[in-house]
């Protein structure tokens, strides 16, 4: 389909005729009938330049409904964003408490030391007792337990993406290297494992040899994350795709991306592998992708056309990937997420925030509105115009022919 500026430049291509050169033949004619026909072309010109404005105008206003737009698609993920920090159950009528235990992690590790002859248990007993130093330990290079390394900011948020990933993830050694990687198990001439070195000799020398295997993952080794990061997030969230439908709006109930609703500690933020990597873009996108969030399974069944990596939701749904839904009811993990603690002030803060994106949002929904509104009157009026420089052209041609005006030197 043409647009207004291309119909005008084909339509003129068509009816306007090529110029003249004045010459000694046309000398003789009559000086009124030359006047008129100058007139003519005067006219048409005017014409012309009224369509090439009037579809400048088109372009205008098409370009700020096309911006605006983007605007408040922007608005609508930040507003969603703040809405998971506040919580699901939160609302500005809730009373807001500060958090009296600001140790969720070291309970989180309680839970992972129940696991007496895991590797999980022996690193967080090495690593959260400070009377233990080693600069030659080998487990230095490792950052924690998976299960220690992010937080979240809801228990059933939690409870699910803990299931999801399953024990033996959440208890999975995380290292920078994969010389660290390396110096956490060493081996016989035979083949076996030897129980005097790396951290089988450091879990013996406290009384708790490891027993059965264990998963280690090198971010050294991980493919990160390459593409874009919310901009002036402190958090270094990731600037994924959300879900849209059709108007624009996210399906109901997205609540987000697991990947960006795991919260790092300052520590853990500027954990940066070699090539400057950090944890969000290196561990949790590799074990999370783009899994999604949603609020009810009745939500996350809804977006099933929207689930490229699968999804999850806050009252036990669980889809793992493309037409894989998962039935039943888990079995309750107590190795999880460590929960925030959020302070007041800072829920009023984003409390806050919140309502002035709302605000803006309703604004540039009224700027759309009006430059919508500008533009069918405009394309309007173009219409009108087109068709009285067609009639003009149609009745004029003929005359013009025939008494054609001299050119300029």
């Amino acid at each position: 389909m043409f647009s207004p500026n291309q119909q005008m430049a084909k339509l003129l291509s068509v009816q306007v005729p090529p110029p003249i050169n004045y010459n000694s033949s046309y000398a003789a004619r009559d000086g009124v009938a030359l006047s008129q026909a100058e007139s003519l072309v005067h006219s048409s010109k005017e014409l012309e330049n009224e369509l090439l404005s009037l579809g400048k105008n088109i372009k205008h206003h098409e370009d700020n409904i096309k911006h605006f737009k983007t605007c408040i698609s922007s608005l609508d993920d930040q507003i969603t964003d703040m809405q998971v920090t506040l919580g699901k159950n939160h609302s500005s009528d809730a009373p807001m408490i500060q958090d009296k235990d600001p140790s969720r992690t070291q309970a989180t590790c309680q839970h992972i030391m129940q696991h007496e002859k895991s590797a999980a248990s022996i690193v967080c007993q090495l690593k959260y007792n400070d009377t233990y130093t080693d600069p030659n330990s080998s487990t230095n290079d490792v950052l924690g337990v998976v299960a220690t390394l992010g937080k979240v900011n809801d228990d059933n948020l939690s409870r699910i993406l803990s299931e999801y990933l399953g024990l033996d993830t959440m208890l999975a050694l995380v290292c920078m290297t994969y010389n660290g990687v390396g110096a956490l198990e060493t081996y016989d001439k035979e083949g076996f494992v030897s129980k005097s070195s790396g951290l089988h000799g450091l879990s013996a020398s406290i009384g708790r040899p490891i027993d059965g295997r264990f998963n280690v993952i090198c971010l050294e080794n991980l493919r990160p994350y390459v593409g874009e990061f919310i901009p002036d997030d402190p958090q270094k969230r990731l600037a994924l795709l959300k879900p849209k439908l059709p108007n624009g709006e996210s399906p109901q109930g997205f609540l987000g991306f697991a990947v960006n609703m795991i919260h790092l500690d300052t520590a853990h933020l500027s954990s940066l592998t070699s090539d400057g990597h950090g944890l969000r873009e290196s561990l949790f996108y590799n074990l999370f992708s783009r899994l999604q969030v949603y609020n009810t399974r009745a939500h996350m069944l809804q977006a099933l056309p929207f689930l490229s990596h699968g999804a999850v939701s806050l009252d036990g749904g669980l889809i793992r990937s493309s037409g894989v839904i998962v039935f039943g009811s888990g079995d309750e993990m107590k190795v999880r997420f460590a929960t925030r603690s959020l302070v007041a002030d800072n829920l009023a803060d984003i409390e806050k925030k919140k309502k002035e994106l709302k605000w803006e949002k309703e604004t540039r929904v009224e700027e759309v509105e009006r430059e919508e509104a500008m533009l069918t009157h405009v394309k309007y009026t173009f219409e009108v115009k087109k068709q009285e420089f067609v009639r003009f052209m149609a009745q004029s041609s003929p005359y013009v022919m025939q008494y054609p005006t001299p050119r300029r030197s």
